[in-house]
């Protein structure tokens, strides 16, 4: 595999991408590693929420015109949420219309990043004051600047993140895809509706799934709001259908007889947030304009592990779809609860029948019950959610898919968890791959070092599957049972070759800065926030991987004594879990109900912005996301 030895500039010129400065956001304290760099560059990083980046995205434009060049990112971003300190000092509540889903370009392979600011609804405005005295500062947000997916609030819709991104060919006016005809950037993510009003609603149910597009890559790197198309709602929506956790992909390698096709999985809650929870498949046939689902795994959710979530797609030279979801197997080794596996489903005629699911890896959860957020966590308690949901890449030769191997390699965090108090072995990166289109699958192996605890393992395979990356977030300490010890972690980016019908060893790549992950924070502040995913991608040359990272989160001695509190207030009976999720939405119902939380009131929360560190470079809530582009060490 050759060095990259295309210039920046021809890259510039085959996009005619020309910035105006003026019109990027650029962070004043923007940040650049040692073989990394921050990704959400547009984020004022001092002043909680507004510092607050997880769940990123990242996509490599196949077209051979962008030479591996041109690269789009996205992010959960609050950059654009009011801070703390409008209103009450210590509630950071998710801004009502405020869309969350940031998005960033690179024209460098991923060395570099910008952030555009749009036009849209905006709480930046919303800065409040350090009280007392008590004054009115509640927030009023307002059509202003914003550094997520635009075209969101004039279509009466709210980004709401859960950010998946794809390149594919353009359609041409005669309805042809060909990468002659220049790319499409696919951006998936969540949506809500502005209003709470039912004859303002764009869409009946709690959450849609909804692409943006853009042809306009310079426009939209520029901050033209008329770069993107109006965003289409995917799924198929009800009154009680809360759409989630979805992943994009389209069908980039020429050879496919489904080239240019796009495919939208994700998990349909059927009942606002629980059972039954079906995985679905949409497709699209001309470039996002409509889209068709259907139900590809069955909906039963008995609250017995049998449920399914974090789902995965892609397509092999030949268009075959594949997606892999986390659900279960038949086996029950705890019964009457179903043992969590890794399942898979192919379509061989573009994604409009789909075969049985199968199990392709029995798996053990990572984790530990976390009574702060009534939820597994990684590093401890009132810690980060963790989940085992698989990544998935296959090396199908694009741009053009000829001579594909077609190499399927499926990541995921296999425990069990180690605990102070229990000790036990490290989690593992298991990866497990397929060179027969899924029907047979090696024996999994650990991608990570023997020394890291790898939360949210992301798997990138180069397109002519000889080079295998791996990134996730390296803890170091066992699951913590107080909120007392720092719960350090950093990027961890390792490679392995792949040749013949094997692995090789893997090794470190790169190693990020480390930081405190209890400097994260859910918004309510009861919990650590790290997001969900990481994510990678590759060509033949190189891989861009991104991870939530904190080496500049700071830890609030303050908000560690309010965690502690609050874990003590419902491990005693007198108060409930509160994940990040579904906190905001019980707050939002009972103000509308003007009643206040049944029993005892909760622990007082701290101040995050008055009384915590909140500087530039060290700042409590300030999770980002960095990333770096590794050329392959085997050329």
């Amino acid at each position: 595999m050759p060095k990259i030895l295309v210039r920046i500039s021809a890259t510039l010129a085959a996009f005619a991408l020309v910035f105006v400065p003026g019109a990027l956001a650029v962070s004043d304290f923007a940040d650049s590693g040692v073989d990394d760099t921050e990704v959400t560059v547009g984020s004022q990083d001092s002043f909680f929420s507004p510092n607050k980046q997880n769940e990123p995205a990242v996509a490599i434009d196949a077209n051979p015109a962008s030479a591996g060049q041109v690269l789009a990112a996205g992010a959960n971003d609050n950059i654009d949420m009011e801070r703390c300190n409008a209103g009450a000092d210590n509630t950071c509540p998710f801004t009502d219309g405020v869309g969350v889903s940031g998005v960033q370009f690179s024209t460098d392979g991923g060395q570099t990043w910008i952030q555009p600011t749009y036009t849209g609804w905006s709480a930046r405005n919303c800065l409040g004051v350090d009280e007392p005295p008590a004054v009115p500062d509640d927030c009023q947000p307002e059509v202003g600047p914003i550094g997520t997916l635009p075209r969101y609030y004039e279509n009466r819709l709210v980004s709401d993140g859960d950010p998946a991104v794809a390149f594919g060919p353009r359609r041409g006016a005669n309805g042809t895809f060909s990468w002659s005809n220049g790319s499409r950037l696919y951006y998936a993510n969540l949506t809500s509706n502005f209003s709470a009003n039912r004859s303002e609603q764009a869409f009946p149910g709690s959450e849609a799934i909804a692409v943006s597009r853009t042809d306009d890559l310079a426009g939209a790197a520029a901050g033209t709001n008329s770069a993107w198309l109006d965003p289409v709602i995917v799924s198929k929506q009800n009154s009680a259908l809360f759409s989630d956790k979805e992943q994009i992909w389209a069908d980039n390698a020429e050879s496919s007889k489904f080239f240019g096709n796009v495919y939208i999985c994700n998990t349909s809650f059927r009942s606002v947030g629980g059972a039954p929870e079906p995985i679905v498949l949409a497709r699209s046939t001309d470039a996002g304009d409509t889209w068709t689902t259907r139900q590809i795994s069955p909906a039963t959710n008995t609250n017995r592990g049998n449920g399914r979530q974090g789902c995965s797609v892609r397509t092999d030279s030949d268009g075959v779809v594949y997606v892999f979801w986390e659900g279960a197997s038949q086996k029950k080794d705890n019964p009457p609860f179903f043992n969590s596996a890794q399942l898979m489903a192919r379509s061989f005629d573009g994604g409009q029948t789909f075969e049985r699911p199968r199990v392709v890896a029995q798996i053990l959860d990572c984790g530990q019950f976390d009574p702060a957020s009534g939820r597994l966590s990684f590093d401890g308690v009132a810690g980060a959610r963790t989940d085992s949901f698989p990544s998935v890449d296959i090396g199908n030769g694009a741009p053009t898919g000829a001579g594909a191997r077609n190499l399927i390699v499926m990541t995921w965090c296999n425990g069990p968890t180690p605990t102070d108090q229990s000790g036990g072995s490290n989690e593992q990166a298991l990866v497990q791959w397929s060179l027969d289109k899924g029907v047979h699958w090696s024996a999994p192996v650990n991608a990570a070092a023997a020394s890291d605890r790898p939360d949210f393992p992301a798997v990138a395979v180069s397109p002519d599957s000889t080079d295998i990356y791996v990134t996730y977030q390296a803890f170091h300490t066992p699951w913590q049972s107080t909120v007392t010890n720092p719960r350090m972690q950093e990027g961890a980016v390792r490679h392995a070759d792949f040749a013949g019908t094997s692995a090789g060893a893997f090794s470190d790549l790169h190693r990020g800065m480390p930081g405190d992950a209890r400097g994260s924070s859910q918004n309510n502040l009861v919990a650590e926030f790290l997001g969900d995913y990481n994510y990678a991608a590759a060509t033949n040359d190189y891989a861009a991987a991104v991870w939530n990272d904190v080496r500049q989160a700071a830890d609030c001695t303050a908000i560690d004594a309010y965690r502690a509190a609050f874990v003590q207030f419902v491990t005693s009976g007198q108060g409930q879990s509160e994940d990040e999720d579904v906190a905001d939405v019980r707050r939002e119902a009972q103000e509308k109900d003007k009643q206040a939380p049944p029993g005892p009131p909760p622990p007082t929360a701290p101040e995050p912005n008055n009384n915590c560190p909140q500087t530039p470079d060290s700042a409590f809530g300030n999770s980002d996301i960095w990333g770096g582009s590794y050329a392959d060490p085997t050329p």
